[in-house]
C-alpha cells in the first residue's frame, strides 16, 4: 500500500481508538460529539474488515444476562432510528428473532428469561411449535418441544452501519486513520504516554482497545490481561429460494446452533465448526459443507436443492464465560477496552459506544458494566451467557 496523507496519523491526541469495527468507530463518534477535541482512531486495513462485516447483520435484545439485555435493547433503538440520525439507511429488517428449542429443560430455562427480558421492556414470549412452524415455514418441527420468540429484533446490513458511524464520527471532528497499524503502546509509571503505528507515533494519555478477537496482544502492549481467543465462524449465501417468505425471522436452532435469515432472494446461513477451530485462520473448511448439510437435513430439509451460492469465514473473539470485557484498566488507568462479545458484538455496538464515552469523560454509563470488568476472571465473579449462536 502507497502511504499517503490520509493513512499518517497526527503527533498527538486526547485519546487513541484502536480498531476501526462498529466498536471503535460508535466511540470515536460519541466521544467527538460529546465534545472531546483530539480523538484519533487507527485501523491497520479497511474500516470494519476486522470482524464487523463478517458478521450475520443480526441485531437483538433477546439475552439471558440482564446487561446484556439493556445493552441490546439500547443498541436495538438506535438501529431503529439510524437512518434518520446517521444519514445512511442501513436495511433494517424488524422480522423477529426466533429460538428452537428441543429440550424440555431448555424451554423452562428460555421462559424464566422471557420474564427477565420482559421486565425490562423485551416483548419476548415462548410460542408453541405450530406457532413457530407459522413463523419460519421453512423449519421440520420433529422434535422441537416450543420456541422464543421476540418480534422486534431482526437482521440489518454491517456495511451500512459502518458507513453511517464513519461519517458522522468524521462529520463531529473525529480523526479517522486506515491503513495504519497500531504496532505498540508506551506505558510509563502505569501512565499511558504513546500509542506506535507503522506510520508514526501519537503522543496520548488514553487509548481505547477495540481490536475484538486481536484484543489479547493490544492489552499485553499495555500490561493489561484481556483474555480473548479467536474463533472461526463459517457463513454461506444460498441461491435464491422460491416461495421465500419476505418476514421469515432470524431462525435459530438452539441445540445445533445453526441459524439463517433471509438475504435477498436466498438465505444467510451459519452454524459452529464440528470441532472448534481456535486461532486466525479465516479460511474456509469445505469439510464444514457436508456438517451443515447434514443438519439442513434434520431441520429445514426445503433447502436440501438449493445451491450455495458465496460464503465466508470471520472471527469470533470469545471469553471464558463468553460475556464482552469492557471497562477501564486499574493497573493502567488510561486503557479503556471494549472486546470479547464471543459472537454479539456487532448489535451491542452502539450502546457500547455509548457507554466507552461515559468511562472515558467520567459519567455514569447508561448501563453498569462493572460486572464486565476484565478483572472477573482474578475475582472470580464470572458471568455466563446463554444465548449464544
Amino acid at each position: 500500500m502507497t502511504t499517503t496523507a490520509r493513512h499518517v496519523p497526527p503527533d498527538a491526541a486526547d485519546v487513541v481508538i484502536i480498531g476501526g469495527g462498529i466498536m471503535g468507530l460508535s466511540a470515536a463518534y460519541h466521544l467527538a460529539a460529546a465534545g472531546v477535541e483530539r480523538v484519533v482512531l487507527v485501523e491497520r486495513g479497511a474500516l470494519g474488515e476486522g470482524s464487523t462485516c463478517k458478521a450475520a447483520g443480526g441485531v437483538r435484545a433477546l439475552f439471558s444476562d440482564e446487561i446484556n439485555i439493556k445493552l441490546g435493547l439500547h443498541s436495538l433503538e438506535t438501529f431503529e432510528r439510524f437512518g434518520t440520525e446517521f444519514e445512511q439507511e442501513i436495511d433494517l429488517h424488524q422480522v423477529g428473532y426466533l429460538f428452537l428449542l428441543d429440550d424440555e429443560k431448555d424451554l423452562d430455562t428460555f421462559a424464566r428469561n422471557a420474564e427477565l427480558q420482559n421486565a425490562l421492556g423485551v416483548p419476548s414470549r415462548v410460542i408453541d411449535v405450530a406457532e413457530a412452524k407459522r413463523l419460519s415455514p421453512l423449519i421440520d418441527t420433529e422434535g422441537l418441544v416450543g420456541a422464543l420468540y421476540s418480534p422486534r429484533d431482526g437482521h440489518c446490513t454491517p456495511e451500512s452501519v459502518v458507513l453511517g458511524y464513519a461519517g458522522a464520527a468524521r462529520r463531529a471532528g473525529a480523526r479517522i486513520v486506515t491503513g495504519c497499524a497500531a504496532t505498540g503502546i508506551d506505558v510509563e509509571g502505569g501512565e499511558i504516554t504513546a500509542v506506535h503505528t507503522e506510520h508514526g507515533t501519537i503522543r496520548t494519555a488514553s487509548v481505547i482497545c477495540t481490536v475484538g478477537a486481536w484484543a489479547k496482544e493490544v492489552g499485553a502492549w499495555a500490561g493489561v490481561t484481556l483474555p480473548v481467543e479467536p474463533l472461526r465462524r463459517q457463513i454461506v449465501i444460498t441461491e435464491p429460494v422460491p416461495g421465500l417468505a419476505s418476514d421469515t425471522p432470524f431462525t435459530i436452532d438452539f441445540s445445533t446452533s445453526f441459524y439463517f435469515h433471509n438475504e435477498g432472494k436466498g438465505l444467510l446461513m451459519g452454524m459452529p465448526d464440528p470441532v472448534d477451530s481456535w486461532g486466525f485462520d479465516q479460511t474456509r473448511d469445505p469439510e464444514w459443507l457436508a456438517d451443515l448439510a447434514e443438519v439442513l437435513e434434520r431441520r429445514v430439509p426445503a433447502l436440501g436443492d438449493v445451491g450455495i451460492a458465496s460464503g465466508w469465514a470471520g472471527l469470533y473473539e470469545m471469553t471464558p464465560d463468553h460475556n464482552a470485557l469492557i471497562g477501564r484498566s486499574a493497573q493502567v488507568p488510561g486503557f479503556l477496552y471494549a472486546t470479547g462479545f464471543s459472537g454479539h458484538g456487532f448489535l451491542m455496538g452502539p450502546a457500547v459506544g455509548e457507554v466507552l464515552r461515559d468511562l472515558y469523560t467520567g459519567a455514569t454509563p447508561l448501563v453498569d458494566v462493572s460486572a464486565l470488568s476484565a478483572d472477573r476472571f482474578t475475582n472470580a465473579d464470572i458471568r455466563r451467557e446463554l444465548n449464544i449462536v
